[in-house]
């Protein structure tokens, strides 16, 4: 499963990525140039026979077939020297002349939807991902089961005004079918300009399916990375001593300073304990997963990267400096944590300073290297599996809570549905899908009826709370904290 957002993130684009500079230009040359000698040659034949077929069948075709054999040469390169698995460079080529596109040779040979070709454009939309400001509807999207896959909507935006839900699928963004549709294209088509509308069909529920369409204006949009940072307390919480909740919904580049602004608030407040809530959160960059991680441990392993075939294993540690102050911790997990918020997981969880409660998580265990190229473009290559720190290998498999608690199903009543209609003035309202299972304004959350937050609580009861913090211990860590 691929992760991105309508209004920024496309990798974290959801999965954990790091900007890879090509480690080795000299081999890279080297390893080019052969691959390029071959490729020119097989190319210069079946090229030809590739635009006759398109040509044929009425398909447009480019002033120049041969504009972009050097972005295809330097594709096959990339993956023969950096891709997870070996790769044979002939079964790219011959992918590529039946194909005709480079996405197209890719998910051909690597039947990988994390390892995909980014044009200038998609490769800009990912630079800014992680930090801007973006005009769109505010959803969280994926690839599930190849469909376009809202995973979460951003609370107090467009699309979760107007009742998307977790699970909905794309299968229309105005009148484009998303069925053969990348993620990059879809996120593409849903952003804009502030102010104008696009229309989504979606697909609802999987045994009594409902398509229905929904029209959505676009705004500006800017979400942090923690939506919520609170003290829960007597009476209103079922707790003997104050805890601190703390919602957060991806990894950015600001996350962890965002966390270590929300630790500081609470720890201000006297909490004695803590949840972290990772339910929702697709990930994000993989250096921030190892940022949040450390914020929490002393020492000892945070995750393992192991490189192709196994061959080579990196461990990324935690540190003394830079550590919270220890106490009882819960973090909150479901099926739609993935990557990113696996790796956090997985290391509290198998260093023992966390109890996870909830559901299985997705599992997604491979680590994507973003390599820029020279027309602007990148190359989304899979270069590694990751492991927990206790050494599981969780992709595909997902991290088991160790408090499992199912989330109930909505009944077939809350869902409202309200047909498009035309008002005395002519103007098309648009549908609205009323979720109940989501807050409809951000400072709702914690939700009082949240079964998964109040089973943490009852955890974290049984735990020894941690003394109230002076000013002094509660903010000794050697961060630089914004005031």
């Amino acid at each position: 499963m691929s992760w991105g957002k309508d209004f920024a993130l496309i990798p974290p684009v959801d999965l954990p990525a790091r900007i890879k500079y090509n480690k080795a230009m000299n081999n890279f040359t080297r390893q080019k140039k052969i691959i390029s000698i071959i490729i020119v040659a097989a190319l210069v034949v079946g090229v030809s026979c590739f635009l006759s077929r398109r040509t044929g069948a009425g398909a447009n075709v480019v002033d120049s077939p041969f504009e972009d054999l050097r972005t295809v040469m330097d594709v096959i390169a990339l993956i023969k020297m950096e891709y997870v698995e070996p790769v044979s460079a002939a079964d790219l080529m011959r992918a590529y002349l039946e194909k005709g596109t480079i996405n197209g040779m890719l998910q051909t040979v690597l039947n990988d939807r994390y390892t995909r070709y980014l044009d200038p454009p998609a490769y800009k939309q990912m630079q800014i991902d992680t930090t801007g400001t973006f005009a769109g509807i505010g959803i969280t999207v994926g690839m599930l089961d190849g469909q376009v896959t809202v995973i979460a909507p951003i609370p107090n935006t467009p699309g979760h005004r107007q009742g998307l839900r977790s699970g909905d699928r794309i299968v229309k963004i105005d009148d484009r079918d998303t069925q053969y549709m990348g993620l990059d294209e879809a996120v593409s088509l849903m952003r804009g300009k502030e102010g104008t509308s696009v229309t989504l069909t979606i697909e609802r529920g999987k045994k009594e399916k409902k398509v229905f369409e929904v029209t959505i204006v676009r705004a500006v949009i800017e979400v942090p990375s923690i939506t919520s940072a609170k003290v829960l307390a007597a009476p209103e919480w079922p707790t003997a001593y104050p805890i601190g909740y703390i919602r957060m919904t991806q990894f950015s580049e600001r996350t962890a300073q965002e966390l270590d602004q929300a630790m500081k608030t609470l720890e201000e407040q006297g909490i004695q304990g803590l949840v972290l809530d990772l339910r929702y959160n697709p990930g994000g960059l993989f250096t921030t997963a190892i940022e949040v991680a450390d914020r929490f441990l002393t020492d000892g392993p945070i995750v393992h990267k192991v490189g192709r075939g196994g061959q080579s294993r990196e461990t990324y540690s935690a540190k003394q400096p830079g550590t919270y102050r220890a106490m009882p911790l819960v973090v909150l997990v479901n099926e739609w944590s993935a990557s990113a918020s696996e790796i956090v997981s997985g290391a509290l969880q198998d260093q023992g300073v966390a109890v996870l409660v909830g559901t299985r998580t997705f599992g997604k265990g491979l680590v994507q290297s973003i390599i820029p190229m020279r027309n602007g473009s990148a190359l989304s290559l899979t270069s590694d599996r990751y492991q927990t720190a206790g050494g599981r290998d969780i992709d595909q498999q997902g991290i088991e809570p160790d408090v499992v608690v199912e989330w109930p199903e909505p009944e077939e009543g809350a869902v409202q549905e309200e047909s498009l209609a035309e008002d005395e003035a002519g103007e098309e309202e648009s549908e609205e899908i009323v979720d109940e299972l989501l807050p409809q304004e951000e400072e709702e959350w914690p939700l009082p009826d949240d079964i998964q937050l109040l089973k943490a609580l009852e955890v974290l009861q049984d735990k020894q709370p941690a003394p109230a913090a002076t000013p002094a211990a509660a903010f000794g860590w050697e961060l630089p904290l914004a005031g």
